[in-house]
């Protein structure tokens, strides 16, 4: 039974404030993406986790038209009016992007402030959970029904991943506030299971890696630390 998301081949996208999320949530970048698609974070890191898709498709905007003024910069083309024009073109296009790029760096920083918030105040500590009871919670975050059988009355937990929950163990969940089922609908027909905004911040704060500090920033808002700050 899996308790975490399938590793991928490589990151997801890249940003200038990817380290930062990073050390504030204690995930990275790919983890907070797909807790993102399979609907297990809370309001707060699912509105982050937007925000900073946003800024990774700028991001993208700036590396296409930094690539392309150091390719007309780079001796392949005669030096003519042709090229001043195109050069000029892309870097009014590459100011723009930046622009675009610094806007939505402001929006993540924007929505990192309740969590760090958050992260800092004094609040109860979230439940312990076992190995089983992660795993539990992570099926129900992607979706699971409670089914009465009618001859046996036997209950039984399925998830949409297929995964199998013991009724026993969903009635933990329940009684410790982290799940809950659709009572609006008969047993028998199957009872929709969800998460509650408990069980995604415990869920997400069981699969929290340690952090023992912040990284430092980039001086300017949206310039990867490995890529030198270009405007023109």
């Amino acid at each position: 039974m899996p308790t975490e998301p399938a590793p991928l081949p490589a990151r997801r996208a890249v940003s200038p404030l990817d380290h930062h999320l990073e050390a504030v949530t204690g995930h990275d970048i790919d983890t907070l993406w797909t807790y993102r698609d399979r609907g297990v974070l809370d309001e707060p890191h699912a509105h982050l986790v937007d925000r900073h898709r946003e800024l990774a498709k700028t991001q993208t905007a700036v590396t296409f038209y930094l690539r392309l003024l150091n390719r007309l910069s780079s001796g392949e083309f005669d030096v003519d009016d042709a090229l001043f024009t195109r050069m000029n073109r892309t870097v009014d296009q590459l100011e723009e992007a930046a622009g675009a790029r610094d806007a939505a760096a402001r929006q993540v920083l924007a929505a990192l402030k309740p969590i760090e918030a958050a992260a800092t105040a004094s609040t109860p500590r979230a439940p312990q959970l076992s190995a089983d009871d992660q795993a539990a919670l992570l099926a129900i975050a992607g979706g699971a029904k409670l089914y009465e059988h009618l001859l046996t009355g036997r209950m039984s937990v399925t998830a949409a991943s297929g995964t199998r929950i013991p009724h026993a163990r969903l009635q933990r969940l329940e009684d410790a506030g982290l799940g809950l089922r659709d009572t609006g609908h008969p047993v028998h027909a199957s009872q929709p299971v969800a998460l509650t905004d408990a069980g995604r911040a415990a869920l997400f704060a069981a699969r929290r890696t340690p952090t023992t500090r912040a990284p430092t920033l980039p001086t300017r808002p949206g310039t990867p630390p490995s890529t030198p700050a270009h405007r023109c």
